[in-house]
């Protein structure tokens, strides 16, 4: 099960505001913020696919790229005895530390 909506390869975020008795979300991985509400699942994705849609225009309007471009780098707090631990695994597996690393988000994410 996901609480994610998907439409033209798009992801975005289900969310509920209590206070204003609502849905919402944003889409994730472009660049900017795009978001979208409804006061049902059906209206939520309604108003996401408009908004895809939307945010696709305004990009080819503008010729910019709409999707988000990923480094491959970023920082990833962990404790101090995980540290060690990994780094004592890299090296006794004659790795680096940024390749076991890879290799374990990778493991976790596929």
């Amino acid at each position: 099960m996901s609480n994610l909506l998907e439409y033209k390869d798009y992801l975005g975020t289900v969310e509920y505001s209590s206070s204003d008795k609502v849905l919402y979300g944003k889409v994730i991985g472009i660049n900017g913020l795009v978001s979208y509400e409804g006061d049902s699942i059906e209206s939520l994705q309604a108003d996401f696919e408009e908004a895809v849609d939307d945010y696709l225009e305004m990009c080819a309007e503008q010729g910019v790229e709409p999707q988000k471009t990923y480094k491959g780098t970023f920082n990833v707090r962990i404790s101090p005895m995980l540290h060690k631990n990994l780094a004592e695994f890299a090296a006794s597996h004659n790795k680096t530390l940024n390749s076991t690393v890879e290799d374990a988000i990778r493991a976790y994410v596929e």
